[in-house]
């Protein structure tokens, strides 16, 4: 039995600018992520996904807890990050001439799975 109480994800002390949790910040973010994604989306051989960031999603954005805002900035930052090698090294395979579209569909895949959690996370809690 644990003796010690469970750990938040996000600890109140988190290390992340609270600038970058902003919603204006947070919506930017959002907007780069996924335009390095539509990028992704080409080369695993699909249709680019139409994404706006604004209207509903900046509301929910704006209703967010600042909790929920800076583990969803962490997210993003994490997403980004993922993204940019990913597509550095799918870029090393097209100058080779080989085949892009399996390795960029499974990085699709992780993609879309995080950005899913990310999503979660801006939902309101529903009650159990």
């Amino acid at each position: 039995m644990a003796t010690l109480p469970p750990q938040t994800i996000l600890s109140d002390t988190a290390s992340l600018r609270s600038e970058d949790a902003a919603p204006e910040a947070l919506a930017e973010a959002l907007i780069a992520l996924h335009g390095q994604a539509a990028g992704l989306a080409l080369l695993a051989r699909l249709a680019p996904e139409r994404v706006e960031i604004g209207g509903e999603l900046g509301a929910v954005i704006a209703r967010a807890t600042p909790q929920q805002r800076a583990l969803v900035a962490q997210t993003a930052a994490d997403c980004a990050a993922m993204l940019e090698s990913g597509l550095a090294a799918l870029a090393t395979l097209t100058r080779r001439g080989q085949d892009t579209t399996a390795p960029a569909l499974a990085l699709w895949r992780e993609f879309h799975a995080a950005r899913v959690a990310m999503v979660s996370v801006l939902s309101p809690a529903r009650p159990a």
